[in-house]
This record gives C-alpha cells, sequence and structure tokens, in this order.
C-alpha cells in the first residue's frame, strides 16, 4: 500500500468530476501532479501540487485555484480532515483521524510485504566481473554490494532477478596470469627465482595459488609449460575463481551465473552474433582512425569488421576485430549480450567500475541493434572509493600485491558496516569510508543507529513479553497521538515512496539514508520518555498506551523490510 498513490488517485478523479465548475480546460498536465511529503515546520502528513500545475495550463491564479479546491477536497474527500493553502500555491493536507488509523492496521497487516510494489518483469542484473587474475579489490567492492542490493530490492518488488558474473577468462591477461602461477610453482618446487616483468603479477595470492595446485595435484611434472598450459590454465582460473567467491561470500554476496567468456568463443557464439548484426546491415567492412589520445608505432591501417554503433547514438562506430583479424573485446562483449537476449531478458543491468564510462554508449548500441530496441539495458557506475583513518588518507597493508584487498577490508570492519556505508552516498560520486566512523557507537555511525533503533524495540518487546506479530487493537475513539508519534507515523507511511522511487531510478543510497532518518526520530521518541514521566513507554510493567505499541512495530516492521534489503544483520541486543 502506498497512501501517496491512493489518495493523489482521490485527488484526480474529484478535479476531473468538478473541472467544469472549476473552469479547467486543459487537464494535459494532470499527470504532473504528484503528492509529497511536506517540509516538517507545516506538520501536514500531504503536501499536493495541483493547484501549481494545472493554475499553469489553465492560466488560472495559482493560489485562486488553491483555494477553491481546498474547499472541494474538504468536502469530498472524507479521508482529508484539514487542508491549508502553502507558498505560491501548495496544498498541505492533514489526514483524519480514522484514515491514520486505517493505514497503521493496513501495514501491520502487510508486515513484511510493506512497501513493495508488485512487478513481474524479469533483470538480468551483470556486476564484479572483475578478470579472475586475481582476489576482489576495493575498487570492485562498491559495484558488487550495490548490484547485490539492487537484485534484492527487484526482488521485493516480486521481480524475477537473475544475478551474473561475467568471467574474462580469455585474452593475454589470461596467459600472463597462468604463466605467473607456473612460475610460482617452479618458486616453491625448484627454487627457482620468480622473475621481475611488467606482464606476471607479482601478489601474494599467485603463490597461494601455486600452492594450492601443487598440493591437489602432487603426481603431475611441471617441468614443460606448454605441454600442461591447458591444464595449468584450467586449475589456476578455478582457484581464482575460488577466491573471488569467497571474498564475495565474506560480504554476503552470491551469484546465480557464472558465465565464461571463453566458453562464449568456443561455442563460435561471437561469429554467430556478427553474423547476425551483418545480416541487418549494422556491421561492415571498413577503416578507422588510432584510438584518440594514443600513440601506437605497431598501428597500421587495417580493413576490419565495424559495428555501426552511431545509428543507435555512439559517439563513433566501433570495430569488432584487431589488426590481426582476431575478435575485439567489444566483440565477445557483444556476443555475451546477445546470449542474455537469447535468455529471454527484457531488463538488463550491468553496474559497471568508474573506468568504464566510456563503454556505456557502445554496449547500449549493441543491445538496441540485437534486440530491435525491445530489450533494455541500464549501466550504472559506482564511483571511486577512498579510505580514511584519524581524518586523513589510509594506506592500509596490500595482502594481495598493489592493491588493497576486500580481505584487507575486512580485516578492519566487518561486512554490515562496509554494505550500509558503501550504500551511503549515490553510485554516481565518490566515496569517502572513514573506518573511525563504522566502528563508533553515536548517531555518527548510521549503520549503528539503525542497528541500534531495532536493539532497542526488542528490548521493550522482551520486557513485554510479546512479539512483533501480536494482535493489535486500535480504536478510534480513543486514538491520539503526540507530536513524536505523529511525525514517526508520517515518516512509515514515506517508505513506500521510497522503494518506488529506489526501485524505479536504481537510486540504492535512499533506502540507508531513509532508514538512518526513521532511526532519528524513533532515539528522539524514545529519549523523551526518559526526559518526560508523560512520556515513558511502560509503566508497572504493561504498555501505557496501545498507540506507542503501534508504533514500535511499525518501527521495526520497516527497519526490517529496509535492512534485509540491504543485506545488514541486525542484533536483537547491543
Amino acid at each position: 500500500m502506498n497512501i501517496f498513490e491512493h489518495y493523489l488517485s482521490e485527488i484526480k478523479d474529484c478535479v476531473l468530476r468538478h473541472k467544469k465548475n472549476l473552469g479547467l480546460i486543459n487537464l494535459d498536465n494532470l499527470k504532473s501532479v504528484n503528492l509529497e511529503v511536506p517540509p516538517e515546520k507545516f506538520n501536514f502528513d500531504l503536501s499536493c501540487n495541483i493547484s501549481l500545475v494545472l493554475g499553469k495550463s489553465n492560466k488560472i491564479n495559482p493560489n485562486n485555484l488553491a483555494a477553491q479546491l481546498k474547499i472541494l477536497f474538504e468536502n469530498e474527500i472524507k479521508n482529508f480532515e484539514v487542508i491549508e493553502i502553502a507558498g505560491p500555491g501548495f496544498l498541505n493536507i492533514k489526514l483524519s483521524k480514522l484514515a491514520m488509523l486505517k493505514n497503521i492496521n493496513l501495514i501491520l497487516e502487510n508486515n513484511k510485504d510493506y512497501g513493495s510494489k508488485i512487478s513481474n518483469d524479469k533483470y538480468n542484473i551483470e556486476f564484479v566481473s572483475a578478470n579472475p587474475t586475481g582476489p576482489m579489490h576495493v575498487g570492485h567492492c562498491r559495484g558488487a554490494i550495490f548490484g547485490d542490493v539492487l537484485a534484492n530490492l527487484l526482488k521485493f518488488n516480486g521481480n524475477t532477478v537473475i544475478k551474473e558474473y561475467y568471467i574474462n577468462d580469455y585474452g593475454n591477461q589470461i596467459d600472463n596470469f597462468v604463466e605467473s602461477v607456473f612460475l610460482r610453482i617452479k618458486e616453491i618446487k625448484f627454487k627457482e627465482k620468480f622473475p621481475v616483468k611488467d606482464n606476471l603479477y607479482p601478489g601474494q595470492y599467485i603463490k597461494e595459488i601455486a600452492k594450492k595446485i601443487l598440493d591437489k595435484n602432487k603426481n603431475i611434472n611441471f617441468d614443460n609449460y606448454d605441454k600442461i598450459f591447458n591444464f595449468l590454465k584450467e586449475k589456476s582460473l578455478i582457484e581464482s575463481m575460488e577466491l573471488i567467491k569467497n571474498d564475495l561470500n565474506s560480504l554476503g554476496i552470491s551469484h546465480d551465473n557464472f558465465i565464461s567468456e571463453t566458453d562464449l568463443v568456443n561455442k563460435d557464439l561471437v561469429n554467430k552474433t556478427v553474423k547476425k548484426l551483418i545480416d541487418r546491415k549494422f556491421v561492415e567492412e571498413g577503416y578507422l582512425p588510432p584510438p584518440k589520445g594514443e600513440i601506437n608505432e605497431n598501428w597500421k591501417k587495417t580493413k576490419r569488421l565495424i559495428f555501426k554503433s552511431t545509428l543507435f547514438d555512439d559517439d563513433t562506430d566501433r570495430a569488432l576485430q584487431k589488426n590481426d583479424g582476431t575478435w575485439t573485446y567489444f566483440a565477445n562483449d557483444v556476443a555475451y549480450h546477445m546470449d542474455k537476449i537469447d535468455r529471454s531478458y527484457n531488463n538488463l543491468i550491468n553496474i559497471l567500475g568508474a573506468d568504464h564510462t566510456g563503454y556505456i554508449k557502445r554496449i547500449t548500441a549493441a543491445v538496441s541493434a540485437l534486440s530491435n530496441n525491445k530489450v533494455k539495458l541500464n549501466c550504472k557506475v559506482c564511483q571511486l572509493v577512498k579510505l580514511y583513518k584519524n581524518g586523513k588518507p589510509f594506506k592500509m597493508s596490500k595482502r594481495a600485491g598493489d592493491f588493497i584487498s576486500v580481505q584487507d577490508l575486512l580485516n578492519e570492519v566487518d561486512k554490515d558496516p562496509i554494505r550500509f556505508m558503501m550504500l551511503n552516498r549515490s553510485n554516481d560520486v565518490e566515496l569517502d569510508f572513514d573506518f573511525d566512523k563504522v566502528k563508533i557507537k553515536t548517531k555518527d555511525n548510521p549503520v549503528f543507529y539503525v542497528q541500534y533503533a531495532y536493539a532497542r524495540i526488542n528490548s521493550l518487546h522482551r520486557a513485554l513479553n510479546i512479539n512483533l506479530n501480536s494482535k493489535i487493537s486500535l480504536n478510534e475513539q480513543n486514538f491520539a497521538l503526540n507530536l513524536k508519534e505523529e511525525k514517526i507515523i508520517r515518516k512509515i507511511f514515506e517508505w513506500p515512496k521510497i522503494v518506488e522511487s529506489s526501485s524505479k531510478n536504481f537510486e540504492i543510497h535512499k533506502i540507508p539514508f531513509y532508514l538512518y532518518e526513521l532511526s532519528t526520530l524513533f532515539h528522539s521518541y524514545w529519549s523523551k520518555g526518559n526526559e518526560d514521566d508523560k512520556y515513558k513507554f511502560i509503566e508497572n510493567g504493561k504498555i501505557k498506551r496501545v498507540e506507542i505499541l503501534a508504533i514500535i512495530n511499525l518501527v521495526t516492521i520497516v527497519i526490517q523490510n529496509g535492512m534485509k534489503i540491504l543485506g545488514v544483520s541486525l542484533p536483537k541486543q547491543m
């Protein structure tokens, strides 16, 4: 249930019934009318912009129209108790006692489903997809959590969601990775010194992979690199992906599918995909200039297959072949997205790192070309994370080599603050991760403050020997809320709107923001009882007013639903 949708519908229906009397001729902008949460200073439940929207399109003074609508809504919409005109023509609305009561009861009934807006779309979310040449680093961490939580959010709304990892296990970087493992094996087994070469991976994790392969394959002769290359490649990738999966599991993340780039190539999917684009006249043979900003003496003008991505709003056409005629990484990626389309996903989402912004237009163009514009691809870029401690950039030890791994991060703090704080800013701006902030037990630590609100509520449940599912009977005649309770209820009513906005625009940061604001209101409500006996929750071992019990259960429902989406735990005691 979404009270904003419900009452907005009532408002629009009322205006349509009385449009002649109101002098409204042009109602084309009615879809632009919305209900919002009014500023706190007004102490109202809803705020509507209808007078401003329709006043402008019908050349009527908004305040004059607002005066007419105020009288009309007060007479026609029984759930509206008081309406006031604010500013240039906003209508601030206070709900009736009966409406408040009914809405509270509906939320209590909906419980775990409160806030969800049932949909039945099918989504494929590709995220992380780091090269399997090493463990996850901090740069992957933000995108991994973002993708996981987005999947949780879409599932909360009833969608089918598949979380997918694309394994980039094809190309020169894999050959270099396998060689590095081989040389570490030689170092361990034959005491040969690991060479210093630019193309090799020197990290400690390579030695760990080499040890595991040796331990599991004691009878294998590792003398001849060429002879055992394929075997070693397979085993190295298995061990590397195991490291990555362990890192992901440490963050509370799992994937449904792991798709191998090598498998796609071996299945001839790249050839088939390019042929499809050729048949549709989206590919031609031609020449491309050298990459901008790059000086490459070895580059030469070569005729190759080119995808005409400018037909789909890309800035330039894109090569599908390298100079030597082999497929580009982009060609393989196009084939992968064809595979997604063939699996009948109507919504594709790619979570990308900060260095992949320039890749969005070309892959979006490819999806449009392959699906005849029927499949939508959304790309979300997660910007960089900067680590801070004691107010200064923090340089932690790097177990993996030349980068800070997820395990390095987890050695400092556990997954809950990492998940919460990685989402605490919009994905498209850089994020400062402050180790001091996530360890303190004050309101300055958002994740602690939300968890603490839940723990406090559970202490009440224990003291009263009741649970969340206890039946609450609210009597209309005696129903009353104080100012702090009204503020909490309004925030509770806002939850479905937050879910809808977060889902529609993939703006996950709105959820931790909202949960922190709700928790702040609850803590203020709790503290008032410590300051003034009139506001105490419990008296003689019993709840003083049934409204208090209703409110703490409402807060519990929303915090549980929100933190479940975020994948953050809720301890009952702290």
